[in-house]
C-alpha cells in the first residue's frame, strides 16, 4: 500500500545521477553531494562556507543551586567571522551534574525563556541528557516578508532597493541551521560533553531547520524534526497541507530562496526534488521525525511517507530506515526500531512533552 501511494506522488528518483547513471552504494557520497545542491538551488539556498574561527565564552553561570542543584546552568556567547565582520549570539547551555560527559540535544528554539513550555530542562537533563539551545531570532528576525535588516540577514543579504534575492541566495532558515553548526562547533570544544551524540531539534519552522542543518553537517548524530511539515519532513507533492501559496501570503517565502517561490502549489510534476532527500541526506546518521494527528497544516501522512521513502537509503546502504508495517500508522504509535524513527501522537501542533520523551527513547536507543 506505501509504495503504492509514494508511486503516486511521483516523486523525484534518488538514485538517478544527474548524468543518468544509476547510484550505488559507492556513488552515495557523490550522490548525495547532488541532492544537497539541488535542495540549495531550489528551496534552502546555498550555504556560505563556514567561519575561520568559532569562540565561545562563558558570560553568565548559576549557582550550585540551579535546578535543585542538579545542573550545570551557563549563558555562552558564540561568536564568528563573516565577512562584514564578526557575530555572536547567545547559547544556553543545562548539563547534568552527575554525568561526566552527557549526549546533548542541540534545540533551535522559539523563544530564550527559561523555563519554557517547549524546553523541559529539568526533564531532559534528569534523563541524563544536556541540552543547549539559542533563540531563533538571535540570529536573524522573524518578521516575515523579506525583512533581513539584522543579525545574518544584514551582513550576508543585499537586496538593494530591489527587495529580491538572488535565486539560489540562502534564506532564513539556512541562517538558522547555520548557527546550529556554529554552536556545534564550540560545544565539540568541551570535554564535558558527548561531542559523538550531539542530536539537532526543532519544532515547526524550526524542525525544518534541524533537519537542513542535518543534511549539511555530518557531525550532528542525529536530526530531529517535530511538526515540521511541507519544507520539513512531508513529502510535498500531492499532500494535503501547506502549499507554497500559504508561504507567500504569509511572507514566510523569506524562509527559503527566491526559486522556491515559482513551485505554486508543489503540483509541479517537473519540480526536482521532495523532502525525502533532505532526510536521505542524512543516511546513514539517525533521524527521528515526530507527528501530530490533527496537525493538518504539516500533514503527518506525509511526514510518514518521506521517512518511508528516504528508507531506500538506508537500504541501499546496509541499514534499516524506518522499520513499519505496510499501512499509515494510528495515533499512539512509535516506531524505533531503524535509523529512522517515527511517532504519530494524538493532538494538534504543538512541542510537547510527550515528543521530548519519544525522542530522548530513540537517542537513548541508537547509542547502544
Amino acid at each position: 500500500m506505501l509504495i503504492e501511494e509514494l508511486r503516486r506522488r511521483e516523486l523525484p528518483p534518488l538514485f538517478t545521477m544527474n548524468d543518468g547513471r544509476p547510484c550505488t552504494a559507492d556513488l552515495w557520497r557523490e550522490r548525495r553531494a547532488e541532492i544537497l545542491d539541488i535542495l540549495q538551488r531550489n528551496i534552502y539556498g546555498y550555504t556560505p562556507p563556514p567561519p575561520e574561527k568559532v569562540t565561545g565564552e562563558v558570560e553568565a553561570e548559576e549557582g550550585e543551586r540551579a535546578f535543585a542543584g542538579k545542573v550545570l546552568q551557563q549563558r555562552i556567547r558564540i561568536t564568528f567571522d563573516t565577512p562584514k565582520g564578526d557575530f555572536s549570539f547567545p547559547l544556553y547551555l543545562f548539563l547534568p551534574r552527575n554525568i561526566p560527559k552527557p549526549p546533548l540535544f542541540l534545540h533551535i528554539a522559539f523563544r530564550p525563556d527559561i523555563p519554557d513550555r517547549y524546553n523541559p530542562i529539568e526533564e531532559i537533563t534528569d534523563n541524563g541528557f544536556g541540552l543547549a539551545f539559542f533563540h531563533y531570532k538571535d540570529v536573524v528576525n522573524d518578521n516575515l516578508h523579506g525583512d533581513y535588516s539584522d543579525g545574518l540577514g544584514k551582513l550576508f543579504i543585499d537586496t538593494g532597493t530591489s527587495k529580491k534575492r538572488p535565486s539560489d541566495q540562502w534564506g532564513k532558515i539556512g541562517m538558522w541551521a547555520y548557527a546550529a553548526s556554529r554552536a556545534l562547533d564550540y560545544l565539540l570544544t568541551r570535554d564535558d560533553v558527548d561531542g559523538r551524540h550531539i542530536a539537532v531539534v526543532g519544532h515547526s519552522r524550526l524542525g525544518k531547520t534541524a533537519l537542513w542543518a542535518a543534511a549539511q553537517d555530518e557531525r550532528f548524530f542525529m536530526g530531529i524534526s517535530n511538526n515540521s511539515g511541507i519544507g520539513g519532513a512531508a513529502i510535498a507533492k500531492h499532500s494535503t497541507g501547506e502549499r507554497v501559496i500559504d508561504f507567500i501570503r504569509a511572507g514566510s517565502w523569506d524562509w527559503f530562496c527566491e526559486k522556491f517561490q515559482e513551485y505554486s502549489g508543489y503540483e509541479d510534476i517537473n519540480m526536482p526534488y521532495d523532502q525525502h532527500f533532505v532526510l536521505a541526506a542524512i543516511a546513514p546518521r539517525f533521524i527521528c521525525v515526530g507527528s501530530a494527528e490533527k496537525d493538518r497544516g504539516a500533514d503527518p501522512k506525509s511526514e510518514f511517507l518521506s521517512c518511508v521513502a528516504a528508507s531506500e537509503v538506508y537500504e541501499l546502504l546496509g541499514h534499516s530506515g524506518l522499520v513499519t508495517p505496510d499501512e499509515y500508522p494510528t495515533p499512539g504509535t512509535s516506531l524505533h526500531e531503524g535509523r529512522i524513527g517515527y511517532h504519530l501522537r494524538p493532538g494538534h501542533h504543538y512541542f510537547s512533552r510527550t515528543d521530548w520523551l519519544e525522542y530522548m527513547k530513540f537517542m537513548r536507543l541508537k547509542m547502544e
